[in-house]
């Protein structure tokens, strides 16, 4: 079996439990105005990953 065939595919396995989130369009417009003054720009999910983060600093 070749390397290639040995890797698994997808993203790679984290201690970290995915949940499915929504939000009122206000709220995703705050999310993507607030995220876009960031360079380089991150995603949705990094975004609220930082805001939490910085909240659980508090």
């Amino acid at each position: 079996m070749s390397e290639i065939e040995k890797r698994k595919v997808g993203r790679p396995a984290v201690n970290a439990t995915p949940i499915t989130l929504r939000l009122p369009p206000e709220l995703l417009a705050w999310v993507d105005t607030e995220r876009a003054k960031q360079t380089p720009e991150p995603t949705r999910p990094e975004f609220i990953r930082q805001v939490l983060e910085e909240r659980r600093g508090d």
